[in-house]
């Protein structure tokens, strides 16, 4: 598994949310969650693969229309996102009353 460099906000949202979930999400399943665009979150997703962090398949299913790429954390990816969110929430937690200040 590679570093990734830069980790902007759209980076620690789709890491959240396969930290969040206890089975594989497709990629329309996380633009949903996040709120970020398709141009954001498949060259993302496409990045965290290319690094080892995530790892992805074809569905395999029955059901009508076509079918969806599958993404989960890798067994490296998972403990390294983990840290990641939580590096963020502390960041996050830190800046909120500077901004509440600020609104004043």
């Amino acid at each position: 598994m590679e570093p990734l460099g830069r980790l902007g906000g759209a980076t620690v949202d789709v890491l959240r949310v396969l930290v969040d979930s206890d089975r594989p999400r497709w990629g329309l399943e996380i633009i949903k969650l996040t709120g970020r665009p398709s141009g954001s979150v498949y060259p993302l997703l496409e990045r965290l693969e290319r690094n080892g962090w995530v790892t992805s398949h074809w569905e395999e299913t029955e059901r009508r229309g076509p079918r969806r790429r599958m993404y989960e954390l890798t067994a490296d990816g998972a403990p390294a996102a983990r840290r990641v969110c939580a590096q963020a929430a502390t960041r996050e937690a830190r800046q909120r009353p500077a901004r509440l200040r600020e609104a004043r």
